[in-house]
């Protein structure tokens, strides 16, 4: 008799491949995936047809009109089934070609597209947060169960059976993400202990969300082959715990060429101007995170500065000393969507005319 292992690594000597079809479903945050077979290897998300699937189980159609259509937008190697099958990121749309509310990724690519926009080749660094918590009792790994660890302090970034918990998952994404062709540029523990960060970048306009996407679709997967919860919460222990944040690194041609820093400072005067929407649109419970304290800025108030963890918007110091380079968005929570937040923040910055 084979084993399951043995079936599941089957050659299938390129005869067949898989492709995985990946979309956001109806609560803007949870994923959802199906496969169907390809008769070749696929390169370019153009050869891929449309498919459909049931929005009234995902909470994005009526039941009596459920067909939602997914156009295939990204391809990412498959680290799972691995030869030349592929993970696929979509976006969805009614039959008659209209974005779905969920679909976040219409609206961004028209940004994107802008020639404004596009001339001046928008980077993004996105830093993921995230939380590992024990399957049965929701809570996160490593802590005793009903109780709590020691303070904040030997956590981050830390080494050793008392102060790392998961490594194994983070090691396992960290290598299947790289695999999968995304620009995953580093990892680390967080202050909070369970909690981990990796980053995706610098990655150039719409792909850094798509890429994101991807990576938070196999760490879903490596974390339920592990047997434990992914939580995207922005706080998801209440008290002097770090909350949870998706950092947003973000440079144009322009900041990074000399006098670079100018155009810095007027970037930021403007997103100043609009801190409210972009809090707005900055993910959900944030809240309950941007308080002022445990390295944020307080939600109501915008500020920057630089190498201040505690602001809204922070300056590295190699970009003041150069004069040129980058800053980072603080604001963001973990489980924002990045086309909204990267479309709105290079729509803010080049677009818009306060």
């Amino acid at each position: 008799m084979s084993s399951l292992d043995e079936l599941l690594n089957l050659s299938l000597e390129d005869k067949h491949i898989i492709a995985e079809y990946i979309w956001i479903g109806g609560s803007g945050t949870d994923l959802r995936s199906k496969a169907r077979t390809l008769p070749g290897p696929v390169t370019d998300p153009k050869q891929l047809p449309k498919w459909n699937y049931d929005g009234s189980s995902t909470g994005q159609a009526p039941g009596e009109d459920s067909e939602v259509i997914l156009y295939p937008q990204a391809i990412f190697k498959d680290p799972f089934r691995r030869g030349h099958n592929i993970l696929v990121i979509c976006d969805a749309y009614t039959p008659q070609g209209v974005p779905i509310p969920t679909n976040k990724r219409a609206a961004a690519a028209k940004i994107f597209a802008q020639k404004e926009v596009a001339e001046e080749e928008t980077w993004y660094g996105l830093e993921q947060e995230y939380t590992l918590l024990q399957k049965d009792v929701k809570w996160p790994l490593g802590w005793p169960v009903g109780g709590f660890p020691g303070p904040q302090g030997p956590y981050y970034c830390g080494t050793g059976a008392d102060k790392a918990w998961g490594r194994d998952i983070v090691n396992a994404h960290y290598k299947a993400s790289l695999y999968a062709g995304i620009q995953i540029s580093g990892i680390n523990g967080e202050v909070m202990p369970g909690q981990w960060e990796f980053q995706v970048g610098p990655a150039l306009g719409i792909s850094a969300a798509d890429q994101l996407w991807a990576a938070r679709y196999i760490l879903e997967r490596i974390t339920e082959i592990a047997g434990v919860v992914l939580s995207f919460d922005p706080k998801p222990i209440e008290g002097d715990w770090n909350g949870a944040g998706c950092h947003t690194n973000y440079s144009t041609k322009s900041m990074r060429e000399e006098g670079g820093y100018e155009v810095i400072k007027k970037a930021i005067e403007k997103l100043g101007l609009r801190h409210k929407e972009h809090i707005a649109s900055y993910g959900e419970g944030n809240e309950r995170r941007l308080t002022g304290r445990h390295e944020t800025a307080d939600m109501n108030t915008f500020s920057w500065g630089v190498a201040n963890r505690g602001a809204s918007i922070r300056v590295g110091r190699d970009t003041e000393r150069e004069g040129k380079g980058y800053f980072e968005d603080r604001r963001p929570a973990s489980n924002m969507d990045p086309y909204v937040v990267t479309s709105l923040i290079a729509n803010t910055t080049i677009l818009w005319k306060p």
